[in-house]
């Protein structure tokens, strides 16, 4: 029996963004890379300069766990470390040359996943929910730490 509550705004974008991420586990299996992984290098790409407590705070994770992350893509050679010269305690995040590879091969399963979750909407109600979503999130508020104020996007977020 479904609630009221079970078609309010937040309770579908939770269950998509659930299903979504599922789909992409599914799709990554047999990966070398987990979907926090993934979310983090994706981040790191859109953000590339960015001091790690600046992305921990983007990726809603505490500093110690995206410790944790960026050593298992340093381990992969897909991001290093630079320290800040601003602040020596501190590390700005850079991509290394193994990762745009990866990022296309993150992009091709986004792209299917979005693919089947757009099937059967047309080009106008894609363009409207996507600016519906833009709208949405710049009512909330934005915190980026990238020179450019653009707004991160996640798989799976």
């Amino acid at each position: 029996m479904q609630s009221e509550h079970d078609n309010s705004l937040g309770f579908l974008l939770a269950d998509v963004s659930r299903l979504m991420r599922a789909a992409f586990n599914e799709h990554l299996q047999g990966s070398s890379l987990t979907l926090a992984q993934a979310r983090a290098l994706i981040y790191v790409s859109r953000h590339e300069g960015c001091r790690q407590v600046e992305l921990a705070a983007l990726l809603e994770i505490q500093p110690i766990t995206l410790a944790r992350l960026l050593d298992q893509l340093a381990e992969q050679d897909l991001v290093e470390r630079r320290p800040d010269p601003a602040d020596r305690r501190a590390y700005r995040l850079f991509l290394t040359p193994a990762a745009p590879l990866q990022l296309r091969a993150i992009k091709q399963v986004t792209d299917l996943i979005c693919a089947d979750a757009l099937r059967d909407l047309d080009e106008q109600q894609i363009n409207t929910l996507m600016q519906a979503l833009n709208k949405m999130r710049n009512n909330l508020g934005i915190s980026d730490c990238s020179p450019d104020n653009t707004a991160p996007v996640a798989v799976g977020s």
